[in-house]
Formats: C-alpha cells, structure tokens, sequence
C-alpha cells in the first residue's frame, strides 16, 4: 500500500520512517489537541494528551474512510521538550495503543505555545487512502 523510503547505507530509524510514497487519495488533517469531541481538556498530563491527540487524528482520518495505516506523515508540535523526553516510553506505549505499530515519516520540534493553552501537543498529519 506504502512503500518505505529508506536510502542505503542509512541507519534504520526508531519509531518514524524517513519518508514514504504512496499513491491515492489524499486527506490532511489540521492540527489537533489532547481534548475531547466538546473540545474540553480532560487531562493536563502529556501522555494523556498525546493518547486523545491521536485518537483525534484517527477519528478525523476514519471520516475520510481511512485507518491508521494509511497515515503517511506527522508533524508534532509540543511545548516542553524536556517533558516529552521524559515520557518516551509513555509516549510509545499510547501510540501503539491508538497507530499500531505503524511509522510514518515524522517531524517533532518544540513551540513556545500552542493556541489552546492548555494543549501540550499539537499534531497534525496526512493520509494517502489507496483507491
């Protein structure tokens, strides 16, 4: 469905592909916070925020008819770069939990705020739904 794109020679990454091709339909999801479907924060813990982040990003995904596995990049905008070293494993373990053990290709930086502020991560991505 994806095809991995993965130079020779490079070291394989961890948890995120390098880039990905693919051909269907396209959908971009808009960026999205840790709250809830009445756009309420239910947690200000950050891996509680990026679980709801992710199941956000795969509820707007399922509108289109996709799944996670369609999903072919990330972007992920967080305010504390320290908090989110510090929670990798949690991180890890809700990703699963919601992608799968599915790894698009992926950016992550930190911002000195988000428009919610409350919101801890943002992410934004985009699907290629084959057809």
């Amino acid at each position: 469905m994806h095809t991995i794109l993965q130079p020779e020679g490079w070291a394989k990454p961890i948890g995120y592909a390098n880039g990905v091709a693919a051909h269907g339909r396209l959908v971009f999801i808009g960026g999205q916070v840790g709250w809830n479907a009445e756009c309420k924060f239910e947690t200000d813990d950050f891996v509680g925020q990026v679980r709801q982040t992710l199941a956000n990003v795969v509820a707007v995904l399922a509108e289109a008819g996709g799944e996670p596995q369609h999903i072919t990049s990330m972007t992920w905008y967080f305010t504390d770069k320290a908090e989110y070293l510090a929670n990798l494993k949690g991180i890890g373990d809700a990703y699963r939990a919601v992608i799968g053990r599915h790894f698009p290709a992926m950016a992550a930086m930190q911002v000195v705020a988000l428009v919610e502020d409350r919101a801890k991560v943002e992410i934004q991505a985009m699907a290629v739904i084959p057809e």
